[in-house]
């Protein structure tokens, strides 16, 4: 072994820089003569040329071979990757192969070139090894002897090289997709923003995706995200792509008009995601909701903020856009403090117990007799003031502060209807609001009857009110199924605030309830002829054939009430009625005997 090969494989087994050591590999052959300059070239796996190491060459002359794909009539260095043997060109400006980039050689004074490919073990190419000279002439025997140990040392170094860069790639790219991942992610983010120019980051999430790998598994939700990858490839071919979550991918876009040209983007996310696609057997209809943020090009850059920023506007497009489009405005990040805040407020409550069960009367039309009350969780400050019920539904935003919320409540509503029973007051319906995150947990049931068991409540007085917030899209199939346990396990359902949200004619096909409870908003188009009352009149004789009884939400004047009355609705709830109230003021509002009759 020569010194030349010590010191090359020495540097190779201390893992020193790759372009550094081919810098030496090149020197080496430079040292044989002085009309030689000598280049080495890396071949991808998708056959194009990357300059490596040409001390000598001009950074423009590199630069220019970037990318070209190897091939029998390009260059010396291109031919001979391709043909996997040597290639001389003792004339570059006479030589076909060489048409396109005489150009580059002419500045030079470089007249032939000689170049031999470098080999993987399993003969593919790996790079290329120039010698280019002032003459118009090829190898002498020495340069042969040493471009065969220089080749050799570089086969060693490339194929070195291009290991450990599969190993980094790797560890920055998403396996699904090809995207990068999460950590390759952090690295561009943080590269773009050490920038000057305008940068935007956009955030686009896959709409269903756990409903869909619930309904028919991971394996189609994975087909379904890489469908939509290769859609947003083609609709912003020019962005960086990144998959950030299970179905969150993030877009950083740079140049001078991403700011006006955002909204022109997301068009066309959305225009590629319109056509269904078949994944598996399954022709599913893929959707996007995108939020964005971007930097405007002055000195503070902060890729934290802009992430948040993003994620912001992203939060609020699901809210109130769902697949479409919201771009951060700063004013908006003043009303995220303020849900922030709320939300912490709400859950330093929950965490020191400072929930209550206030009720609001359910009246029978008929006779305007009080037969029930729906519980609404109220939250009390440390000086005694209720909290507004938006603090509450910030706080539910979390599944884990849902189910504390029911748990409580369930609890509350337990105590306080046996403390009512105790009293010798009977009503006939105390309804129960449940969230999604109770849905999600499979113990449902055994939950609500081990709070009503602990407190001896009969389970019939239960009316589990299955809200808006609960996603019934899914053919009722997971809800449908909770809902079908509970009712055979002796406790009554309503859908609430019907007409609305998600709640559609299509669930009462699919989920049998006992109660439909109409939106609040549809008394504020409730008149003789309006749709209110269209829609409410359709109900009525829905429910004569469905087996479930009408209560009308939200009357607050007494010419709403007669008016149900006179279409023949039999239950009605709001402010009309009264407010919702403590535990002890209700108990004031209930009947001391037992209706005549029941609902």
């Amino acid at each position: 072994m020569t010194q030349f090969e010590r010191l090359i494989l020495g540097m190779i087994a201390r893992d020193e820089a790759a372009e550094a050591t081919a810098e030496q590999i090149c020197r080496r052959g430079q040292s044989f003569t002085d009309d030689v300059l000598c280049s080495m070239v890396t071949v991808d796996r998708a056959g194009h040329l990357h300059p490596f190491a040409g001390p000598g060459l001009p950074p423009t002359y590199s630069a220019a071979l970037d990318g070209i794909p190897i091939g029998p009539h390009v260059g010396s260095c291109g031919s001979a990757a391709f043909l996997r043997q040597p290639v001389a060109v003792t004339d570059i400006f006479a030589d076909h192969r060489w048409g396109p980039y005489r150009r580059l050689a002419e500045p030079l004074g470089m007249k032939a070139c000689w170049s031999s490919p470098i080999l993987a073990g399993n003969g593919r190419p790996l790079g290329a090894f120039g010698f280019y000279y002032r003459d118009h002439r090829g190898p002498n025997r020495g340069e042969e002897e040493l471009v065969a140990e220089c080749v050799g040392l570089s086969a060693i170094l490339l194929d070195r090289w291009e290991r450990s860069a599969e190993v980094e790639r790797l560890a920055v790219v998403d396996g699904l997709t090809g995207f990068g991942n999460r950590t390759g992610f952090e690295r561009a983010l943080h590269q773009v923003s050490l920038g000057r120019g305008a940068a935007a980051l956009l955030l686009a999430d896959v709409d269903g995706l756990r409903r869909i790998n619930d309904a028919f598994g991971h394996a189609t939700g994975d087909r379904l995200i890489r469908e939509v990858a290769r859609r947003l490839r083609r609709a912003v071919p020019h962005a960086r792509l990144f998959r950030i979550t299970a179905g969150t991918f993030a877009l950083l876009i740079e140049g001078a008009d991403v700011g006006v040209g955002l909204s022109r983007i997301a068009a066309r996310i959305a225009g590629a995601m319109r056509p269904p696609a078949w994944c598996g057997p399954h022709l599913l209809a893929p959707a996007v909701t995108c939020g964005a943020a971007t930097f405007d090009g002055q000195a503070e850059r902060d890729p934290e903020r802009l992430r948040q920023d993003a994620d912001l506007a992203l939060r609020q497009a699901k809210e109130t856009a769902r697949g479409g489009f919201v771009c951060f405005r700063p004013e908006r990040a003043a009303a995220a403090i303020r849900r922030r805040q709320g939300m912490q407020a709400a859950a330093r409550a929950l965490a020191e117990d400072r929930l209550e069960a206030h009720y609001q009367p359910i009246v029978r039309l008929g006779t305007r007799q009080v037969i029930g009350v729906e519980a609404l969780c109220r939250l009390r400050t440390p000086d005694g003031r209720l909290l507004p019920s938006g603090h509450l539904a910030e706080a539910l935003r979390s599944p884990s502060n849902a189910s504390l919320v029911t748990d409580r409540m369930l609890a509350r509503v337990a105590r306080d209807v046996r403390a009512w029973l105790d009293q010798g007051i009977h009503l006939q319906h105390v309804g129960v609001n449940l969230s999604q995150a109770d849905f999600r947990q499979g113990d449902l049931v055994a939950r609500i009857t081990a709070a009503l068991a602990q407190y001896d409540v009969p389970r019939h007085l239960v009316v589990l009110e299955v809200t808006e917030t609960v996603e019934l899209d899914d053919g009722g199939r997971t809800v449908g199924t909770a809902i079908e346990r509970l009712r055979n396990a002796g406790l009554r359902v309503a859908l609430d605030d019907f007409g609305t949200g998600y709640a559609s004619l299509a669930h009462l096909l699919d989920i049998q309830v006992d109660i439909v409870k109409t939106d609040k908003s549809l008394m504020r188009r409730f008149a003789v002829g309006d749709t209110g009352e269209v829609l409410l009149t359709a109900l009525l004789q829905m429910a004569d054939g469905l087996g479930f009884q009408l209560l009308a939400e939200g009357v607050e004047t007494a010419a709403q009430a007669i008016r149900l009355e006179q279409l023949g609705c039999p239950l009605a709830q709001g402010f009309l009625f009264g407010p919702p109230r403590t535990a002890a003021v209700t108990a004031a509002l209930l009947p001391r005997a037992a209706p005549a009759g029941s609902h």
